[in-house]
């Protein structure tokens, strides 16, 4: 795909010259910028919502959440306006960026709940991780452009996990097991978009099936511990979720008693002692899916997901038109890691997939996660109204 339109080398150059403001502002795609702006909004009347009757004492939610959405707002902004051919120039740099500050967190960073995973500035507080994942996709995208007519070489395969395994060990060693599982859905897309050879990609699968094995079962039957304490415990807990109600599948079980209590309409902000009382653990970041399910109930969660769904689809379609295979590349990346974090995230509240402290996007409270998913929604909306559509109004 990368060889279609021609962007790699010198050849047409069309593309690579910025469209006027004018032409782009027709083009672009309200509706997905609708789309956007309503899962925050949904997302602020959830955190809004999850800690009215919070008697834990924890209090500020939702003022942080809206200054976080209001910085991730003009970071959207600022990603949008940059031409696409500015993250494909300075790919290196932006991968450079992401290692940087990922190799700065086991020497620099701030421990908390048994996890180093945040840098501290002063006053400000960050997960490296979560901006990484939209820059190591800018590199992902560059690398493959690059290599755009060498796809077929098992080379290009090498250097693409070489790119995304280092930024992923740093992660896994925070520990931080659901970011790494990220960035392999982002190497996935890009792959799959990129053309790369089926037997190519069924090497690297096999590859990954042999490190889990490894992981999870040769390695701890010789004494070595891969996985931390508790990440063992995560994944006793949902291949057995009755094992231990009362530890390790604890979160898990109040979560499903909170989405079953919402019923349809859901029980209200007042009457929701699962959320309320505090039985629901992190009910406004990891399990806020499950707290909004039992408050507003599965009309509530049916408004969620139709948004998230008209992100998803319009998204789809930035894909379809993009102007060149470095943006289709990226618009991929961006859309399925989206994607991959909802379901993953859905999945762990309902018991269908382990759980990761994987947030759910733009709703979960925390800033490093909505500014980073506010900045790669920016690049893909800035792919979208420099598509084939923009280009054609001035041909």
């Amino acid at each position: 795909m990368l060889d279609s339109y021609g962007q790699h080398g010198g050849g047409d150059t069309f593309g690579r010259r910025e469209l006027p403001l004018g032409v782009m502002l027709v083009q672009l795609d309200w509706l997905l910028v609708a789309a956007i702006a309503g899962v925050v909004a949904f997302g602020l009347w959830a955190i809004a919502g999850v800690t009215a009757h919070n008697v834990s004492g924890q209090t500020g939610f939702l003022g942080r959440q809206q200054l976080y959405a209001g910085v991730g707002g003009v970071v959207f902004l600022f990603a949008a306006a940059l031409s696409p051919e500015i993250y494909r120039r300075f790919w290196r740099v932006f991968y450079c960026l992401a290692l940087l500050m990922l190799a700065l967190v086991p020497l620099l960073g701030v421990k908390t709940l048994g996890s180093q995973r945040w840098l501290q500035i002063g006053t400000f507080q960050f997960q490296p991780s979560e901006f990484a994942k939209p820059l190591i996709l800018i590199a992902l995208a560059g690398f493959l452009a690059e290599r755009g007519r060498s796809m077929r070489n098992f080379s290009t395969l090498i250097g693409v996990f070489i790119l995304v395994a280092i930024p992923s060990v740093l992660v896994f060693i925070q520990p931080d097991f659901g970011t790494a599982l990220v960035y392999g859905a982002i190497t996935a897309a890009a792959l799959l978009i990129a053309g790369t050879p089926w037997r190519q990609l069924a090497a690297l699968a096999a590859v990954v099936a042999i490190v889990s094995v490894l992981v999870l079962s040769v390695l701890p039957s010789l004494g070595v511990q891969v996985l931390k304490k508790y990440q063992q415990d995560r994944l006793t807990g949902f291949f057995h979720p009755s094992s231990d109600p009362a530890g390790a599948t604890y979160n898990i079980t109040q979560s499903k008693i909170a989405l079953g209590a919402g019923g349809l309409h859901g029980r209200g902000t007042a009457a929701s002692t699962q959320t309320n009382s505090n039985f629901l653990p992190t009910a406004e970041s990891d399990f806020i899916l499950a707290a909004t399910g039992e408050q507003r109930g599965f009309v509530g969660l049916s408004i969620l997901l139709g948004l998230y769904l008209l992100v998803v689809w319009r998204g789809l379609r930035a894909l379809v038109n993009a102007a060149d295979g470095y943006r289709a590349v990226l618009a991929a990346g961006i859309v399925f890691a989206f994607l991959f974090q909802i379901f993953i995230n859905a999945g762990m509240e309902m018991g269908i997939a382990p759980i990761t402290g994987i947030p759910l996007p733009l709703v979960s409270a925390g800033g490093s996660a909505m500014i980073a998913n506010l900045a790669a929604l920016g690049i893909l909306v800035g792919i979208q109204m420099r598509g084939e559509g923009s280009r054609r109004r001035l041909r």
